[in-house]
């Protein structure tokens, strides 16, 4: 690749700047990124920090690439016969090379009363929980004893009640499937991360399906309305002030649909991170590679250095992708002061922290170990196929959890796995 090659990257999450970060350093191409919300970049997965109280916005700044970087402009349409972007601000950008890191956009759940009759605004103290507005708003109207309701016990959602709980909310946990963050964690698993967040003052409910918002005039003439209150299918209602919406996301895709170009769940990419034009590349949240749309910041920064690798040729066989170990991370830390009191748990003791990876249900043939211990808020699960490590769930000590990651992250051979599942098997 060139340096007077045009590549234009839309996004400005980690896939976005990673890549550009790539191509940019010695001048190996020109390369402008258009960014669509006006903050500087940040780091998405660290946004429940802030709204707990444990960051300032600035610390999960990530580097800017200079001028190359153009926030608060928003790509509307791809003309792939002229090879341009429109843009809303009026510019029409060329490129040689597209890349296209539009992330995700959070699900809105078909819940009555959701939006306001006359148009798709949410009522005052609904808020989805994806961008570092969201975060803002959020942080914004939290405060003590607050009745706050979080639709979804995802990773997200678990997040998002954890930093609630920590600035002193009083928070309920609304789950529809039967235990908290299914996708990753068994029951026995799952049990233990629900005793944590109820030991925070979380009040959880499991197999809680929400039927829809009740709400009241809001109190600002011309403010439309707020929310007061969460309808279970079941006919409870949950009284509520807040309410977070944290139903998963879905990629964003509608650039590449509108372009004509192959979308399926996300924008269908090769080995090469192609998409069906050969000129436009796909990474990150958006992008769908062998059937899979990941999610997952690793995924985004691995796709991100693959394309920057194949673009400039110096890749090798660096330059293909052919899957990411993806591997799902969490601390839940109590209250470090925030929350004493008003949120109904004391400040301090020690964090969860939490890893799924791989495969978790065992294949016949295939060796399970599993270590629990109630008292030290321990829980171990790894299946081993022949001298491989292909999956586990791990709640408890940090340095255990990292050990055991790693060994499944490197697909390294293990000929002695079960020091890893002791207490000081990380050390």
């Amino acid at each position: 690749m060139t340096s007077d090659r045009r590549v234009v990257v839309i996004g400005g999450g980690l896939a976005g700047l990673r890549c550009a970060a790539r191509l940019t350093a010695g001048g190996a191409a020109a390369v402008t990124v258009l960014g669509e919300e006006p903050h500087a970049p940040y780091n998405r997965v660290l946004l429940a920090e802030i709204l707990a109280g444990r960051y300032a916005p600035e610390v999960i700044a990530l580097p800017e690439p200079g001028p190359a970087l153009r926030r608060g402009v928003r790509a509307v349409r791809v003309d792939r016969a002229e090879r341009a972007v429109h843009c809303d601000d009026g510019a029409v950008l060329g490129y040689d090379t597209l890349v296209l890191a539009t992330g995700s956009n959070p699900v809105l759940p078909p819940l009555r009363g959701l939006f306001e009759p006359d148009g798709r605004e949410l009522p005052e103290g609904v808020h989805a929980f994806r961008t570092m507005d969201d975060c803002l708003a959020l942080s914004a109207a939290v405060r003590p004893g607050l009745r706050a309701v979080v639709i979804g016990g995802g990773l997200l959602g678990v997040s998002a009640a954890r930093a609630l709980a920590a600035r002193g909310a009083q928070v309920v946990l609304a789950q529809q499937a039967e235990r908290l963050m299914e996708r990753q964690l068994d029951a026995a698993a799952s049990a233990l991360l629900g005793a944590h967040l109820t030991a925070l003052g979380i009040e959880i409910h499991t197999e809680c399906r929400v039927r829809g918002l009740t709400k009241a005039a809001a109190p600002r003439p011309g403010a439309g309305t707020r929310v007061t209150g969460v309808e279970l299918a079941d006919g409870y209602r949950l009284d509520a002030e807040l309410v977070v919406l944290a139903c998963g996301v879905r990629p964003r895709t509608g650039l590449a649909r509108a372009a004509g170009l192959e979308v399926r769940s996300g924008i269908v990419v090769d080995d090469r991170l192609r998409t069906s034009d050969p000129r436009i590349h796909a990474i990150g949240d958006c992008a769908e590679h062998d059937g899979r749309v990941y999610g997952l910041a690793g995924a985004a920064l691995e796709q991100a250095d693959a394309l920057a690798a194949a673009l400039t040729g110096t890749g090798g066989p660096h330059g293909t992708y052919s899957g990411t170990r993806a591997l799902t991370r969490l601390t839940l830390t109590p209250g470090d002061g925030a929350g004493d009191g008003a949120g109904g748990f004391p400040a301090g003791g020690a964090p969860l922290d939490l890893a799924a990876f791989g495969e978790p249900t065992p294949l016949p043939g295939d060796d399970v170990i599993r270590l629990a211990d109630a008292t030290r808020r321990t829980y171990r699960q790894v299946v081993v196929r022949g001298d491989r490590l292909v999956g586990g769930v791990l709640l408890g000590e940090l340095s255990t959890v990292g050990a055991l990651a790693r060994s499944w992250e490197d697909g390294e051979a293990l000929t002695d796995f079960s020091h890893l599942l002791t207490d000081d098997g990380g050390s």
